[in-house]
């Protein structure tokens, strides 16, 4: 099954080229099998490096897959701010912001599966900078969610945190067993039935 690649940005910041060839091993390898089944030796090999370079820039093959994630939600974050600028209103935001999540999942599958598969039952990741930029998109939704109050097309008794777990949830329990199995995601009809779903229960607009 093809699906398009995007790239984690890099923010810019020249990186040693062993490590990103390490970076690059993993995510190539984790096109291919489980993380579990991958070994340093795997990446290593894959990289032309040696294991003990690995060692050089991550503690461990954990950090090497927190680090590799952090960039790419660094990549997904910030294209996501960048899709609801020029957008008016926050309900029109909103809207845009559940499609851009549900194609961001569709269009790289390893991305997918390390954010939603391979990081959460593990406490390290929430002391990585890959979880600080989870949390730093969660703010942003926020945001909106606060702007749609602030414009009157929201409901403000429904807190805040619960609606922004509404819609991240929803997003990933839509998306979940395509990224299982292995299936093409279409963003376009489940992004339409979730807003449709969400947004009309937090809207003040009566039926």
């Amino acid at each position: 099954m093809a699906h398009s690649k995007q790239t984690p940005r890099s923010r810019g910041q020249s990186r040693p080229p062993g490590r990103t060839k390490i970076v690059e091993a993993l995510k190539s390898l984790l096109g291919e099998k489980e993380f579990t089944a991958i070994t340093t030796a795997d990446i290593a090999q894959t990289a032309g490096v040696t294991e003990a370079l690995i060692y050089k820039y991550f503690s461990d093959k954990r950090d090497l897959l927190h680090q590799l994630l952090a960039e790419y939600l660094d990549y997904f974050v910030t294209r996501a701010e960048l899709d609801v600028k020029g957008i008016k209103g926050a309900v029109h935001k909103l809207r845009r912001l559940i499609w851009s999540h549900i194609n961001m999942y569709a269009g790289n599958r390893v991305f997918a599966r390390i954010l939603l598969l391979e990081v959460r039952n593990y406490r390290e990741y929430f002391n990585s900078d890959a979880y600080q930029m989870v949390k730093r998109y969660s703010s942003f939704l926020e945001s909106i969610v606060e702007e749609g109050i602030a414009e009157g097309v929201i409901r403000d008794d429904i807190p805040i945190p619960v609606i922004r777990q509404l819609i991240i949830g929803g997003i990933e329990h839509i998306c979940l067993p395509a990224v299982i199995f292995n299936r093409d995601i279409d963003p376009d009809a489940p992004a339409d039935q979730l807003c449709d779903l969400i947004l009309d229960g937090i809207s003040t607009r009566q039926p």
